[in-house]
């Protein structure tokens, strides 16, 4: 089943008929809001807004594993992100889409950013973190909208909640990102930890802070200008990929934990087996 996670400004899927809520209670916490099981063009998803109603949490303060356990436990094989990023780079420009392939953590260790651990090891592959058929899917019908999306980039994941310095910005710069964001890591890992194909559509609403001009430079004010013009092409991009069948699911995310736990299962106690038999699912 798909799950779209909402960023800022998508709150709710316009159209969905919603026909269960789901408790945000689970063992790594309280997710950011209930998860929404219904129905949109016909096709049965579920819906998780990452900042929760009213966009009470920055994103150092959404927990992460938290939703995305929540979403699985839902159901969720596929998730599909939505988010607002800045771009490094001048080709991907403010009001583009943008899907990253890889990501570079330069979060700050504020966040949970595993399932395993407190006697539950495992290490999970995480060289190509994204679900390339997802990436595919939205490119396809991005293309029969018309719709610039730019795909195979790099993501780098800042801490938050300020806007970065020129030198940060030049930095990852540097470092070969073409794309930065607060709220991707560590969603993305996440997700494969739970064994789930995941990608992310950016909105483009800035050129960051690297270029000379500082009309170009990112702010809030500007942020959610361009953000809310963006919000629109996303809003028709997921309305049309709603009416197409879903992607096929790689075996090798569907199945990432067949080879990365190293705790046995005689020694793990009753609390642990459980949430660990959902993200098996």
């Amino acid at each position: 089943m798909l799950a779209i996670i909402g960023g800022t400004g998508l709150y709710d899927l316009a159209g969905m008929q919603i026909e269960q809520e789901l408790s945000p209670e689970t063992p790594f916490g309280r997710a950011s809001g209930p998860v929404r099981r219904g129905r949109l063009h016909g096709r049965e998803l579920l819906f998780l807004a990452r900042h929760g109603a009213g966009h009470r949490l920055l994103p150092h303060e959404v927990n992460y594993r938290a939703n995305v356990f929540a979403l699985k436990r839902a159901g969720a094989t596929q998730i599909l992100g939505f988010s607002a990023v800045g771009s490094l780079a001048r080709e991907v420009a403010p009001g583009d889409l943008a899907m990253p392939a890889q990501y570079l953590d330069w979060t700050r260790g504020r966040r949970e950013l595993s399932f395993f651990g407190h006697g539950v090891a495992a290490h999970v592959s995480t060289a190509l973190p994204v679900s390339a058929n997802l990436v595919d899917w939205v490119a396809a019908a991005a293309k029969v909208l018309g719709l610039t999306l730019h795909t195979g980039l790099t993501y780098a994941c800042v801490e938050g909640p300020r806007l970065g310095t020129r030198a940060e910005s030049h930095f990852m710069r540097g470092a070969g990102c073409h794309l930065v964001g607060m709220t991707n890591v560590p969603e993305v890992f996440l997700a494969r930890e739970a064994q789930i194909c995941y990608a992310t559509v950016g909105l483009v609403t800035d050129y960051d802070c690297w270029l000379d001009d500082p009309t170009q430079h990112a702010s809030v004010e500007a942020i959610l200008d361009r953000y809310g013009r963006s919000l629109a092409s996303a809003r028709r991009l997921l309305d049309a990929l709603l009416q197409q069948p879903l992607p096929s699911e790689e075996p090798e995310i569907r199945q990432a934990l067949a080879s990365a736990l190293l705790t046995p299962d005689a020694a793990l106690d009753e609390r642990q087996r459980e949430w660990l038999a959902v993200l098996r699912r």
